[in-house]
């Protein structure tokens, strides 16, 4: 009865979030619902690359989409901020600049 089994949790080429990485997203996910602004969100994690969705209703398509595409890493940066038809609206090598116009949509609707 000892016998134990590993379970496979994901394969060894799926790209995923730090932990750095995802509290800084869901920093911003928890201040976009305080502001009314989004009330639901969806994580994707392949193989070629995750994405952070931010929805207004969970019925639509999302408002926003962050993507993580490491091959891209050395080119336009591995960061995407998508808009909601799908427009690519900021690319870059970090987190916070391609958050940036989240951020500064945040500050509107605070004032």
């Amino acid at each position: 009865m000892a016998n134990i089994t590993a379970l496979p949790l994901g394969s060894p080429s799926q790209v995923g979030f730090t932990r750095p990485e995802l509290d800084r997203i869901l920093s911003l996910y928890g201040r976009m619902v305080a502001a009314g602004l989004w009330k639901d969100y969806a994580l994707h994690m392949g193989e070629k690359h995750a994405s952070f969705s931010g929805f207004r209703r969970a019925a639509e398509n999302p408002e926003a989409r962050i993507v993580k595409d490491p091959a891209l890493r050395n080119r336009q940066g591995e960061w995407i901020l998508y808009g909601e038809g799908g427009v690519v609206l900021k690319r870059g090598h970090e987190l916070a600049s391609v958050l940036a116009p989240l951020e500064r949509r945040l500050l509107k609707a605070v004032d």
